[in-house]
């Protein structure tokens, strides 16, 4: 899994930071790349990337404000003009993303040649596939604003080729049958159990992504062991007053709920444009000092997991 942010600046852009846009690439895992936000220009921004716009097939939009959704019809429009993309594409955001789309398409005589789904979304398990779950939260914000909680589900452990060696049981096609069977019946009519030549689960990662919200101290349980952690961080800790004015949060509330929730890594986004660049240092030591393993994130940032 690989986390891009397209863009990591609050309410307008700046010369350092774009608005609100981050990619979830799990190509290895999923042959699928997740666009959460959309703000203005993020088309632009994927063009200093290796992102294709016809890899990306679900757009996660946590709330309506405009720097999270002005991208959206340049974005739409122009994965038609990508070379064979008709790869079908889901949006799921608030109340309202349909009609904001369909409206945007229908003004200005757009066409696509993709099949779009547009899911307005609730609070709960928002989808399940064999290899993940997606959950919603609503937050706290001037409009209704969702995170998102990315639970890839555990995967089964290696096959123990040297125990099954050891045991007379050379590679070859038996190999693949303990892979997928509970018991498999040998050529002598002995029979073997996956459990003794399975290794240990691979656990799943979790990866959580607020929306703007105000700190909530309930939000934690909804984030918590995060593998990864994104969370909004408008303010510096000394506007905790004019951040609670405006539904946001500060980078030291966002610590906090990282620290609380058992979180293993914390990345902030969502800078206001009074902090320039220069200023990152004291704004990143003073989360660190609550919750250490933090970072801020830059415009096209690349986090592994």
């Amino acid at each position: 899994m690989e986390i891009t942010f397209l863009g990591t600046g609050a309410g307008l852009p700046s010369k350092e930071r774009n608005v609100t846009a981050i990619t979830l690439s799990m190509l290895q895992e999923l042959n699928e790349v997740w666009l959460f936000d959309c703000g203005e220009a993020t088309q632009h921004q994927l063009l200093h990337t290796k992102i294709k716009p016809g890899k990306i097939n679900k757009i996660f939009i946590t709330h309506m404000h405009g720097d999270h959704i002005y991208g959206l019809p340049g974005f739409l429009s122009s994965r038609s003009f990508q070379a064979g993309t008709d790869r079908p594409l889901t949006i799921y955001g608030p109340k309202g993303i349909k009609e904001f789309i369909q409206s945007a398409l229908k003004l200005s005589y757009t066409h696509l040649t993709y099949p779009l789904t547009v899911i307005e979304i609730e609070e709960g398990l928002l989808f399940e596939t064999e290899a993940i779950k997606v959950y919603t939260k609503k937050l706290v914000h001037g409009v209704p604003s969702f995170g998102f909680r990315i639970v890839e589900k555990n995967k089964p452990g290696e096959l123990l080729v040297e125990k099954l060696k050891a045991k007379g049981i050379q590679p070859g096609p038996i190999y693949g049958e303990i892979k997928k069977n509970p018991s498999v019946t040998l050529e002598n009519g002995s029979i073997i159990y996956q459990r003794d030549f399975i290794g240990q689960p691979k656990k799943g990662r979790v990866i959580s992504i607020l929306g703007d919200t105000i700190y909530q101290a309930s939000h934690k349980e909804f984030v918590k062991n995060s593998d990864l952690f994104i969370h909004e961080a408008t303010f510096a800790a000394d506007k905790e007053t004019l951040a609670e004015e405006y539904f946001h949060s500060t980078n030291t509330q966002a610590a906090k709920l990282a620290f609380d929730a058992d979180c293993k890594q914390l990345i902030l986004t969502h800078i206001s444009s009074r902090y320039q660049l220069p200023e990152m240092d004291p704004f990143l030591e003073e989360a660190k000092k609550v919750f250490s393993n933090t970072f801020v994130a830059k415009d096209f940032s690349v986090f592994s997991l």
